[in-house]
């Protein structure tokens, strides 16, 4: 198809005034099936390219940053198909659960304003409905720029590019959490900012290192040769620090529990699954392919960076009580599996790593469906508040489950399959060193699994198993709306657990290919 990942980008953006518009005028219902529908064709257009093989698009823009252009590739492939398919069936989702927490937020300022006048709190329904339409209207606009933005800086082929679909994610994630999150929102919203856009000012001076020094942007013209070594390793370093923040690996993840825990339940589904792991996709594409020597010199210590994102992780998930915090915590620790992974510097530890990114988004998508169904229905986050739910709630318990042994790499869900191979090379690559730190590593790798295992089965517990509380008898299921997205992302987990090459396909020989296997 002529153009086609140049709509996959720009369509979602140039429609979100449309759906603003329709939400405004007719309601969430219609708003939300115009963003299913956007989404679901950009979706297919992405799937049909990677079908294809590898796909470039070069388009003019300007002497001063090169071209501006998309690639999809073995690398780029899963990244794209799932943040495409992770917002087109989150928008379905996103429709009841936004409905409850605009009703939530109506009454809070008619409250508000109650208190400050004395007058009457009485809900007028067209006044409700009026407000319900022109947020959802603003919330379905904001959630198409959000995917173009992750989409764009994955498939861009331009430093310059890539910093700019950068930060355009950051713009709509920080009026989504502001907006519609929970607790001090606006202050979670202004921290989510600032972390993430420092982040991308350190990645910028990185960038602006190797675009000066070679004499361009485009991704096509670095080769680490023509770059002098004290500019190279600096360059990286910056990069590691601009993309960690974003991977919030340890000592830069203190934005990421209270941006995901504040989130509405929809954008934390999208934040922790598909967003905050492009920064494993920036150091795969800016460290790992482009600067293969400097990589070869920092890859050790990503490896241990990663060892102790896991392990910190793990131990704090194990302490919260707050569902989406401990999911959160759980985040941190799967990216640490990730950088783990990328620092084995093998074909399979990479292979590994990437399939992490997928897997993690589809068993952490499920759980914080899983979370939202939970607050709307039972209306709580605290896990010591539950218990007993899965004869309430079987469709949510039975996901859940799935869910959980998908982030716990229990067969046959393709969490197994991205472990399995990531920990393989670890292995391997500690064998043919003969190397004691990548082995005490490797030990302490498993370590962090058995956290992993901890934190999730224990959750599961006590939220799904045990005495059902007496304020919870009349608690039901979720509607179709929320349940049906979770139960398509289980489906894909086990499927994609049966047949990994799905995407191993497209991963393993690109890796062959950087690594010159």
């Amino acid at each position: 198809m002529e153009y086609a990942l140049l709509q996959a980008v720009f369509l979602p953006l140039l429609l979100s005034p449309v759906a603003y518009i329709i939400g405004r005028k007719m309601g969430p219902t219609p708003a939300m099936w115009f963003t299913f529908a956007i989404l679901l064709y950009t979706t297919i257009i992405v799937i049909q390219a990677a079908l294809s093989g590898t796909v470039e698009e070069h388009y003019p823009w300007t002497d001063q940053f090169g071209e501006f252009g998309f690639l999809l590739d073995g690398l780029a492939s899963p990244f794209a198909i799932m943040i495409y398919v992770l917002c087109t069936i989150l928008a379905l989702y996103s429709k009841p659960y936004m409905i409850h927490k605009f009703h939530e937020q109506y009454e809070e300022e008619h409250k508000e304003i109650a208190t400050t006048t004395g007058t009457s709190t009485v809900v007028e329904s067209s006044s409700l409905s009026n407000y319900v339409n022109a947020k959802s209207g603003l919330y379905f606009a904001l959630y198409l720029v959000f995917a173009m933005g992750m989409l764009g800086t994955v498939l861009a082929t331009n430093l310059i590019e890539f910093y700019v679909f950068f930060e355009i994610m950051l713009i709509p994630g920080f009026f989504l959490v502001a907006l519609w999150g929970d607790g001090p929102r606006r202050k979670i919203g202004l921290m989510f900012l600032f972390w993430t856009h420092a982040g991308a000012v350190v990645l910028l001076l990185g960038f602006l290192m190797i675009g000066l020094t070679v004499g361009s942007f485009d991704f096509a013209d670095i080769h680490e040769s023509e770059i002098p070594q004290d500019i190279v390793l600096v360059s990286a370093i910056a990069i590691s620090i601009g993309l960690g923040v974003k991977l919030a690996v340890f000592m830069f993840h203190i934005w990421l529990p209270w941006v995901h825990g504040s989130a509405p339940t929809p954008i934390s589904a999208l934040l922790s699954p598909a967003m905050i792991g492009i920064g494993a996709y920036g150091i795969f594409r800016l460290i790992v392919e482009f600067l293969p020597a400097t990589f070869a010199d920092l890859a050790i210590w990503f490896h241990i960076w990663g060892l102790v994102t896991m392990l910190y992780g793990g131990a704090m998930a194990l302490m919260q009580d707050d569902i989406k915090r401990l999911l959160a915590y759980s985040s941190i620790s799967q990216m640490g599996y990730i950088l783990f992974g990328i620092g084995s510097m093998s074909v399979l530890g990479l292979s590994g790593a990437e399939m992490m990114y997928v897997t993690h988004a589809l068993g952490k998508g499920i759980l914080f469906m899983m979370a939202g169904i939970l607050i709307v229905k039972v209306g709580t986050r605290s896990i010591s508040k539950l218990g007993g739910l899965a004869g309430k709630m079987p469709i949510t318990a039975v996901c859940a489950v799935i869910g959980a042994l998908t982030i716990m790499g229990v067969p046959p869900t393709s969490g197994f399959m991205g472990e399995w191979t990531l920990f393989y090379g670890a292995l391997e690559t500690a064998i043919e060193e003969g190397s004691t730190v990548r082995a005490v590593t490797f030990g302490l790798g498993l370590v962090a699994t058995a956290l992993t295992m901890s934190y999730m089965l224990w959750m599961l517990k006590r939220v799904f198993f045990g005495k059902t509380p007496e304020h919870l008898e009349n608690v039901k299921e979720g509607s179709w709306y929320m349940t049906a997205p979770m139960m398509v992302l289980a489906g894909f987990t086990v499927v994609l657990g049966i047949y990994p090459d799905i995407f191993f396909e497209q991963i393993i020989p690109y890796f062959n290919g950087v690594l010159g296997v």
